[in-house]
């Protein structure tokens, strides 16, 4: 008669062994992860509010001033969670069905973090600009947004599952390219942010594809062209009037 998995065990710790037992896996049930996605996304909306909040008054186009360390990574910080959020939540998702709710915080604030060190990259780097260098900066966007990187970064961001570090480092390569665009066109811009917000988001969600992506490289390097030679006609390079 064959023993049984349960009858071999003991049987083995009898003879002086140690019975190894089957890994356990921690799955989080649907309804616990339908609630850590809605937070996830009310987290995002709240920092949406938080964030245009604080940057009222605060736009000034390519002259904008950062202020205080203490002020812009406070307001860096809710930018960051309101733009970036809402596209980390299928990889939220995958956090809690792959390791519980409970990895689910430590996932998220690890991204965050990441994030809030790019705030600091770009306060020590920043300076108020002319139009000249926003225009190249754009036009570099575009050009990185078309090569290699961009595109093992993107890959890398949409599959990740693994820890919130890793997972912001490869979506912060990814969107490196749209949020320089951001900190060139209007730092404190809502309405750039806004489509900048929406790039990245688009990208995180949907898979790469030349059809859409060649077009849209073209239309930020022509948008760069344009701020170069007629900056006039681009909306919020002076701030609001």
């Amino acid at each position: 008669m064959k023993a049984e998995p349960q009858d071999a065990a003991l049987s083995a710790a009898s003879d002086g062994d140690v019975p190894v037992l089957p890994a356990v896996v921690t799955r989080a049930p649907p309804a616990a992860t339908a609630a850590v996605l809605t937070a996830t996304l009310v987290l995002a909306a709240a920092c949406w509010v938080i964030a245009v909040w604080q940057m009222k008054g605060m736009d000034m186009g390519t002259a904008t001033q950062l202020g205080s360390f203490g002020a812009f990574i406070a307001v860096w910080v809710a930018m960051m969670a309101a733009m970036m959020v809402p596209g980390a939540a299928p990889a939220v998702f995958r956090r809690a069905q792959a390791g519980g709710i409970r990895a689910v915080p430590l996932f998220v604030g690890s991204y965050l973090a990441v994030w809030a060190l790019a705030g600091v990259a770009v306060f020590a780097a920043y300076r108020p600009h002319g139009t000249l260098v926003a225009g190249a900066v754009v036009i570099s966007a575009a050009v990185y947004e078309l090569g290699p990187l961009k595109r093992h970064l993107r890959r890398r961001c949409r599959e990740a599952t693994g820890s919130g570090l890793r997972f912001g480092l490869c979506c912060a390569g990814s969107s490196a390219g749209l949020m320089a665009m951001l900190v060139a066109l209007g730092i404190m811009s809502i309405m750039w942010m806004a489509v900048i917000a929406l790039l990245v988001l688009a990208q995180k969600l949907l898979p790469a594809r030349a059809a859409i992506d060649v077009p849209l490289a073209l239309a930020i390097a022509g948008l760069g062209v344009m701020i170069v030679i007629t900056p006039s006609v681009v909306p919020g390079l002076s701030g609001p009037m």
